[in-house]
Parts: structure tokens; C-alpha cells; sequence
């Protein structure tokens, strides 16, 4: 069956991305941390196709949350620097499949870095905590994990540290202040740890956490409203397009995407001609302001999510739409774990 050419044509609830808008988000971004400064993280967009745009302006390494994302990769051939950036007690699950690719995991104690050992991968990072109470070892533990890495013959390629709980400080002034301090505690690990790769940092810090070597953002190509409250370049790229398939006399329209069709753990879905006033599973209620519904049955809607990585993980494909043209489908195939 032939793909859709127009955005009328999709059948919805569909994931569409406008293709100017992206372009422009990843020239920014290209701009700002050219090269291997950005490590993309895959866990935000879970998408070889994507992932292979990334590649072609020189984004070579990239980072992800699951072993289902690193597989997904290593398939593709997106494999000339993997992170896994995470934890795993199954890692061995990639036995066979780094020996070609480079494939590096992120430690925090004796017993993942055993995983690392007997699951026969040779690289590691030491994840260090950095105020996000997470995953990440103290620094006074993470001299002693390099040292028994290496003693194993694993090459110890650096520290990485996630100051996730950063990401929202709205205030730029305050944001720096308090990465630098997080990023002083990940410095000083690295200076007993040793290694080339300093790594951390997201879409909402990427422009002001200065002390890493790499940068591993992804939300950034498609964005989210949660980080459009940011002062951020970016804009919002991707947008789930719904279709009205109930008008009520009372003044309200129901869609067919709801809570199935969107992560909502940051908020619901925002409409830009009025309210969402709920999500049931398969659908979400709209209403305007002054009580009209202009809507009729059959109309399409654009939904935009709060938050990128959730709602993507719903979906098998980004549609590709430039004005109203599908231009391309690229396949959500990093989902799962």
C-alpha cells in the first residue's frame, strides 16, 4: 500500500514532524555543538531514519537509554560510537553484536560493572551522581570502579554525570550556577578516573554546561512544550494530528487520540485554536474560550505533546510533512526494551 501524500490523507491518530522546522532545529544545533560535541540521544526520537539525519551532518556517536535502542543501532550501522547510557544488569545481550561495533556502558557499582565484564564488553563509562537522585555512583567510589575495570581489561573511557534535575531552571543565570557545581562534583571524579570522555548535559542545558566534552541531548529535533517553556532556539517540530469525529451541541469536539496516543506525565496536550479539556483512551474533548466550536466531524487537529520521549514510544512512524505534503515516513523502530 502506497504511503499518503497529504496530511488529510493519514490515518490518525498520526505523529507528523514539519521538515522545515526540523531542518532548522538541527542547523541550530549543529551550529552550537558541531561534530562529536553532541552525542544524540536516541531515547527521545527511537528512530534509525531520524538517527541517520543526525549522522549526516557529522553527528557520528550517539547515546541510548535501552539495549532494544542499542541493538536497533548496531542493525542500522550506526555503531561507530555507541553509549549506552545506563545501567544493565543483561549485558550480555549484546554478546556477538559489539564485537563489530563500539559499544560502551555506563557503571555505577561492582555489580553492573560485572554485567559489563562477563557480558564480554570491553568499554565502559563510570556514571557519576550528580544531584539527580538517579542512577550514578559517589565520587569516592568511582577511582576504585575505574581501577577494577581496568584491571579486568576494560578500557575506562571517561565519566559521565546527568543533571537532569537542571533541565527546567528557567533563570539562565541560576541554570549555569548550578550546572557548574554539579559539574564540578563530575570533574572531580574525572580527575581520578581519568579517560578522554567527560559526558552529560541535555536539551536544556546544552548551550550552558561548558565543562563537559560531549553534550547528549534529542528532544531538541522535534521539541515539546514542556521545553518550549524554556528560553530555548528550539521550536516544536512534531505535532499528533487528530481527527473530530463528535461535535457536541454543548460546544465541545472529541478527537480520536488520547491517552494512547500521548505521554502525559508533563501535562496534557495543548491545542493552538482553544482548550483540551481531557484525555479518555482514544479520545481527547476540545473547547474554545467563547463557547463556539467552530469544528465540524472529519475536521483534522494538531495536538502538541508535553513531553517527546512517551509520546513517540506510542507511535510506529514520524510522517514527514512539508506544508501539507508527506515528504517521507521515518520508522519508530527503537521502541520496546
Amino acid at each position: 500500500m502506497a504511503d499518503p501524500q497529504f496530511v488529510e490523507d493519514l490515518v490518525t491518530p498520526a505523529l507528523v514532524v514539519d521538515k522545515e522546522i526540523f531542518d532548522k532545529n538541527c542547523r541550530i544545533m549543529d551550529a552550537a555543538l558541531p561534530g562529536l560535541a553532541l552525542r544524540p540521544h536516541v531515547k527521545a526520537f527511537k528512530s534509525t531514519d531520524l538517527a541517520r539525519q543526525l549522522a549526516n551532518d557529522g553527528h557520528t556517536g550517539f547515546c541510548a537509554a535501552t539495549l532494544a535502542e542499542i541493538e536497533g543501532m548496531i542493525s542500522a550501522g550506526l555503531d561507530d560510537d555507541l553509549l549506552l547510557a545506563n545501567e544493565t544488569l543483561d549485558a550480555g545481550r549484546l554478546a556477538g553484536l559489539s564485537d563489530d561495533a563500539a559499544v560502551t556502558i555506563a557503571v555505577d557499582s561492582d555489580e553492573t560493572l560485572q554485567a559489563v565484564i562477563d557480558g564480554g564488553i570491553r568499554r565502559v563509562l563510570i556514571d557519576v551522581e550528580v544531584g539527580l537522585p538517579r542512577c550514578g555512583c559517589s565520587v569516592e567510589d568511582a577511582g576504585r570502579l575505574a581501577d577494577r575495570a581496568r584491571s579486568e581489561g576494560i578500557e575506562v573511557r571517561g565519566v559521565m554525570g546527568y543533571e537532569g534535575h537542571l533541565m527546567m531552571v528557567e533563570d539562565r543565570g541560576s541554570k549555569t550556577r548550578k550546572v557548574e557545581r554539579a559539574m564540578a562534583t563530575l570533574l572531580e571524579a574525572h580527575e581520578v578516573v581519568g579517560g578522554e570522555i567527560v559526558s552529560g548535559g541535555g536539551t536544556g542545558t546544552y548551550d550552558v554546561n561548558t565543562w563537559v566534552t560531549e553534550i547528549q541531548a534529542g528532544s531538541y529535533v522535534v521539541m515539546d512544550t514542556h521545553y518550549d517553556g524554556l528560553d530555548l532556539p528550539f521550536e516544536q517540530a512534531m505535532t499528533v494530528v487528530a481527527t473530530v469525529i463528535s461535535v457536541s451541541p454543548k460546544g465541545w469536539a472529541v478527537v480520536d487520540a488520547g491517552l494512547k496516543a500521548f505521554g502525559l506525565d508533563h501535562g496534557v496536550p495543548t491545542w493552538a485554536d482553544g482548550e483540551l479539556m481531557f484525555c479518555s483512551d482514544e479520545h481527547s474533548t476540545l473547547s474554545q474560550a467563547d463557547g463556539s466550536m467552530k469544528l465540524a466531524v472529519g475536521d483534522q487537529v494538531r495536538l502538541y505533546t508535553a513531553h517527546v520521549d512517551p509520546t513517540v514510544a506510542r507511535h510506529e512512524q514520524f510522517w514527514i510533512a512539508s506544508g501539507n505534503d508527506i515528504v517521507d515516513r521515518w520508522a519508530i523502530d527503537l521502541r520496546h526494551w
